[in-house]
């Protein structure tokens, strides 16, 4: 089996007339593949309950296809690479899915508004590179949460250094809605376990009562018809089944208990050794 290390080609997405190609992007005169680390697919461990958090997407806009081709090339240089959905401006806003943050570059005049309004209207990061200060000026005015970059001679470390901190980020906040979802199914569980826990007593005397009372009726062998009998065996053989589940809780019971304790017991452990290696 390949090392999950090995470098493989990530899935760059590039539009064209409602397509998305994988693997490379095209456009008339341009043929761009790209390599990358091996990177997981979610972020965190997965459980029962939980929201995965899938690998994270830039997408970027522009009309120059030597600016989404230096994004992506100077992306492949960090630890971590996303995966990149490239359009056109005269694509947008088609074969668009979920992304983390979003990359306008150069487009003609009369497209920015048609891009940038819906974008600012989304909760995602977003970055606007500008090569004039006139087109820097508009956006500040008429979209003020969009970051504004200059095309000057450090724009492209900076926009990548930008730009992955927003990735990490949205990272770490979809992580902390998948907790706070997994939190609220725990949650949930231990509040179904704790009210059984509270009523056990309850169901064991009523328990209790059934069986002594079939055992009582099964004794006198003349007094009941054979389907009779059947049937109080039958109630009496569930009631034992009912009986062995709720033993089953005290043991669980028990078992949290000690677990719970030998965890106390190991934290004090870690906070004195904590100390004395700070003396």
């Amino acid at each position: 089996m390949r090392s999950r290390n090995r470098a493989r080609r990530i899935r760059l997405r590039h539009s064209t007339g409602g397509r998305i190609k994988k693997g490379t992007a095209e456009q008339p005169g341009l043929r761009v593949r790209v390599e990358s680390e091996r990177l997981p697919r979610t972020y965190g461990i997965p459980c029962k309950g939980s929201v995965q958090v899938e690998h994270p997407t830039v997408l970027v806009i522009s009309d120059d296809v030597e600016f989404s081709r230096s994004i992506t090339a100077r992306w492949q240089t960090e630890r971590n690479a996303p995966t990149f959905t490239i359009l056109s401006g005269d694509l947008w806003p088609r074969s668009v899915d979920s992304f983390e943050v979003a990359i306008v570059g150069p487009l003609r005049r009369e497209l920015l508004s048609v891009i940038l309004e819906p974008l600012h209207s989304t909760l995602q990061p977003l970055f606007c590179v500008c090569q004039d200060g006139g087109t820097v000026q508009l956006v500040r005015e008429r979209w003020p949460r969009i970051s504004v970059l200059r095309r000057d001679e450090n724009w492209l470390d900076v926009l990548i250094l930008a730009a992955s901190e927003a990735v990490r980020r949205a990272a770490a906040e979809a992580r902390a809605r998948a907790a706070e979802q997994t939190c609220s199914t725990l949650e949930c569980h231990a509040m179904l376990g704790r009210y059984m826990l509270e009523m056990r007593h309850g169901l064991n005397n009523a328990l209790t009562s059934l069986l002594g009372n079939s055992d009582l009726l099964l004794i006198e062998p003349g007094s009941l018809s054979a389907q009779a009998r059947a049937q109080i065996e039958t109630i009496r053989n569930m009631t034992l089944r009912i009986h062995e589940v709720l033993q089953r809780f005290s043991s669980l019971e028990k078992e949290m208990n000690v677990v719970a304790q030998q965890v106390e017991r190991d934290s004090g452990k870690c906070r004195v050794a904590a100390a004395a290696a700070g003396d």
